[in-house]
């Protein structure tokens, strides 16, 4: 077989599609969308009191959104022939992200613009703007925010940690495997774990193995969560330990992926330690340094289980994070419709701040020549 041949295996010709096969598929298509709309629009009204159809739950639009997926996808096939079938790869990925995604945020903007308090016997009601001119006063979702800024600027001193540590495994030393071994330990552990075994047990101000120690130095009585900025260090000093071994073990394979004859011809030319630091190895390390602090900024804006089982907060909110406030929001207020809305403005700062970020980094990272 030449060349030639083999490169029209994979030309795909349009199928002959007969005008009946056509207006099935297009039925299939626009019919089970009908019924989808309408139960929408039935489960809407009642959902919202308009008119009593008796749904007690979602689940009927569900089924007719499944419906309606298999019907989308089957006649994908009946109007398209083998092009259908190839989009077949990757139509039922995105109608899964659909449902997953895209209607549980609908659900939530619902939610949102609503009072709902669990405990209460009225049900959810519609408030309009009431939960925004409440957020707008509301002084410990403020604290919360400005709080958040202060643990992403932690991130700096563990990037600087993180690559001292990377450094030096990447050197010969002596037992360096089982020091690679015992720094990656504190990320095997869930922050769960760390918060009851530090925070819980090791910090306890009574019985504590360290409250013990730095009393017998001098310290009278050392509450490390009795003031707002000793707590929020230790928040801080806890969430770093679980997660530089994370950054130290992006920043080492990176170190390690540094052709070596470009040290060799710095040290040939008597460049000193620090130069061939900042001259070759910091700028071959930028762009994998910035995507270990994007990850880690993702995962310092979801920080709350730590504060959760250690402070819950406090004092008085001085160790809250965005995350743990709307989450005590929810258990201990139960107010769903006022925590659901500030999720929601959360989730909008974190787009724009990560897609600023995002190009900032694409920018920091460009050759330049």
């Amino acid at each position: 077989m030449s060349s030639t041949d083999a490169d029209y295996l994979h030309i795909v010709t349009q199928d002959k599609i007969s005008d009946r096969r056509r207006d099935l598929g297009r039925l299939m298509i626009w019919g089970s969308a009908t019924i989808l709309l309408v139960l929408i629009v039935i489960q809407s009204l009642d959902q919202f009191s308009t008119f009593e159809f008796g749904f007690t739950t979602w689940r009927p639009t569900l089924y007719a959104y499944f419906f309606w997926a298999t019907c989308l996808c089957w006649a994908q096939v009946i109007l398209y022939g083998e092009q259908g079938r190839r989009r077949l790869f990757i139509l039922p990925a995105v109608l899964f992200v659909i449902s997953m995604v895209i209607f549980p945020l609908i659900f939530a903007l619902g939610i949102a613009f609503s009072s709902w308090n669990l405990s209460s016997p009225d049900g959810r009601q519609f408030n309009g703007f009431d939960n925004a001119i409440e957020m707008w006063s509301d002084p410990f979702y403020w604290n919360a925010l400005k709080n958040m800024v202060w643990y992403i600027l932690a991130i700096i001193p563990e990037y600087i940690i993180a690559f001292c540590l990377a450094v030096l495994l990447n050197s010969q030393i002596k037992a360096r495997k089982f020091f690679r071994v015992a720094f990656l330990m504190p990320l095997m552990l869930s922050p769960v774990a760390v918060s009851w075994m530090i925070g819980k047990s090791m910090l306890e101000i009574r019985f504590g193995p360290i409250s013990r120690l730095v009393r017998t130095l001098g310290w009278d009585n050392p509450s490390f969560f009795g003031s707002d900025e000793i707590a929020r260090f230790m928040i801080m000093v806890m969430d770093a330990w679980t997660f530089i071994p994370f950054m130290m073990i992006m920043i080492l394979a990176g170190l390690q992926a540094i052709p070596k004859e470009l040290h060799e011809a710095a040290e040939v030319d008597g460049a000193p330690p620090w130069k061939k630091f900042w001259e070759i190895t910091f700028p071959l390390m930028l762009p994998v340094s910035i995507t270990a602090i994007l990850i880690r900024i993702i995962f310092k804006l979801k920080l709350a289980d730590i504060i959760i089982n250690v402070t819950s907060g406090g004092p008085g909110g001085a160790t809250d994070s965005v995350t743990s406030f709307i989450y005590r929001e929810y258990r201990d207020r139960s107010n769903v419709g006022y925590g659901t809305f500030l999720a929601i403005v959360y989730l909008i700062l974190i787009v724009i701040f990560m897609t600023f970020l995002i190009k900032m980094a694409e920018r920091w990272s460009r050759p330049r020549y």
